[in-house]
């Protein structure tokens, strides 16, 4: 079985561990708690102006991530040069 390696607050770690049992892993407490859930559970969550702020702020932090990116490229492609 793959794994992966997540970074979490120390507040979401402590809470994770209270849900703990003696024998369970972290990964069989986050299945257990969180389940499976259909994506159509989350529609209509948000109001209008609620999706709207949230869209605004993912694409501000795509923009800033692009530019990141992009610097981060022509410096390694000036360092191939």
């Amino acid at each position: 079985m793959a794994t992966k390696n997540i970074s979490i607050t120390e507040e979401a770690y402590n809470r994770l561990a209270r849900l703990k049992k003696a024998k369970d892993s972290f990964s069989e407490v986050i299945n257990r708690e969180l389940g499976k859930k259909d994506i159509m559970e989350f529609a209509g969550i948000l109001s209008t102006e609620e999706a709207d702020e949230l869209e605004n702020n993912i694409k501000k932090i795509r923009n800033v991530k692009e530019k990141y990116y992009g610097k981060r490229v022509e410096r390694l492609k000036n360092l191939l040069k």
